[in-house]
């Protein structure tokens, strides 16, 4: 038997420290879970902080564990059912403990958006996850599962064995810390390889027989029933839904999904692709990289007074069989807040519930589905059809 159900790893970190919150005022009191990172006296502080809300986490168990160290790692991921890791960037910082895990049949959960560190890990760890029986599940936060489980609650309203096709738009408001910014310089700083290594998972990953999977880019175009302007949103949320509808035959035979960020003036719209590219194009050139990545210090974020004013909608309008339904997902704060509590959540879901058997890398969707719907829309989440 473990000694854990639950490590956090990577708690001293500003989501990190929201996750170990979100467990702390949420998790079940028999749950057995730990704090992990590189730096004893930096837990100890987040320790007492817990403390603050319970008296029982003043003993809380604390692990010593740095990426550098894989023997830290292996420790870590033998001695608990479920990871949790928040140490980022993922492609600089995370494949030691995907390893640990997958080596120790350890399910694992992170809050990447890296695509390439996804397509990474499945080329490299997913045969053996599947040998262990881990459950490696990548983007458990606003990123992706809004959008991969928001995708999963459409075609359930939709009729079975036939061709369908879901949109999803996003709108949401909120300011990235430190991490996440360090993440997305880092995805545009590397285009080209991670296009070089997803034509090789492509190339190596099964196709579900007899069915076809999509994820087109799609096209700029005004939503004319919600009076939206949309722009075709190419993160990894999309190539996650599509990962899911292969995985499972409840997509129908024939599954598309496109993915948009919405707004309702066009303006607005216009200066955040043109603000895009131009850091897109600064994540060019190193000098500008690093001078951008000064900007916001990992480890850093929204006050709570900002994080209580953003919010986030994704709205799906999915059609097939001759019928159309619109749902949506919503909720507070999307990088923060609500990615503490999906990630805890998560891994709650991993450690404690009934799940269908599965192994390796798998989504959201297809490792958790309902009964993570569940979990998310009682902690406050709405997942409801319009």
């Amino acid at each position: 038997m473990r000694a854990y159900d639950v490590v956090l790893f990577g708690a001293t970190g500003f989501t990190g420290g929201l996750t170990a919150e979100y467990l702390a005022r949420h998790a079940p009191a028999e749950l057995r879970w730990a704090l992990a990172g590189r730096n004893r006296s930096k837990l100890e502080a987040v320790r007492a902080q817990l403390a603050t809300i319970d008296a029982r986490f003043a003993t809380l168990d604390l692990l010593v564990a740095d990426s550098g160290e894989p023997a830290s790692l292996k420790a870590v991921a033998e001695a608990t059912k479920v990871v949790i890791t928040t140490v980022g960037p993922y492609l600089t910082q995370g494949e030691p403990l995907v390893a640990a895990c997958a080596a120790a049949g350890t399910d694992y959960v992170d809050l990447t958006g890296e695509p390439e560190f996804v397509d990474r890990m499945y080329l490299a760890h997913d045969r053996r996850a599947r040998e262990t029986g881990a459950r490696l599940v990548h983007a458990c936060g606003f990123d992706s599962i809004p959008h991969d489980l928001g995708a999963y609650f459409t075609v359930k309203q939709l009729p079975e064995g036939v061709p369908l096709k879901v949109d999803g738009y996003v709108r949401a408001s909120g300011m990235p810390s430190g991490g996440t910014f360090l993440s997305a310089l880092t995805i545009m700083s590397r285009l080209p390889a991670g296009a070089r290594v997803a034509k090789e998972r492509a190339a190596a990953e099964p196709r579900p027989a007899g069915r076809f999977t999509r994820a087109p880019l799609g096209r700029p175009h005004r939503v004319a029933d919600a009076g939206w302007w949309a722009v075709p949103l190419p993160t990894i949320d999309p190539e996650v839904v599509r990962r899911s509808a292969a995985a499972s035959e409840r997509y129908g035979p024939d599954f598309t999904y496109r993915h948009f960020a919405a707004v309702k003036h066009l303006p607005v719209l216009a200066g955040g692709v043109l603000g895009a590219g131009a850091l897109l194009a600064a994540a060019q050139v190193p000098p500008a990289r690093r001078g951008l990545s000064r900007l916001l210090a990992p480890g850093n974020g929204p006050s709570p007074q900002r994080r209580a004013r953003s919010w986030f909608s994704v709205r799906f309008i999915g059609e097939g069989g001759g019928e159309r339904v619109v749902t949506e997902v919503s909720g507070g704060d999307p990088g923060y807040d609500e990615t503490a509590k999906m990630l805890a959540e998560s891994a709650l879901c991993l450690a404690t519930d009934e799940l269908p058997e599965t192994a390796g890398q798998v989504t959201t969707a297809t490792a958790m589905g309902d009964a993570l719907i569940d979990r998310l829309t009682k902690a406050g989440l709405r997942f409801h059809t319009r």
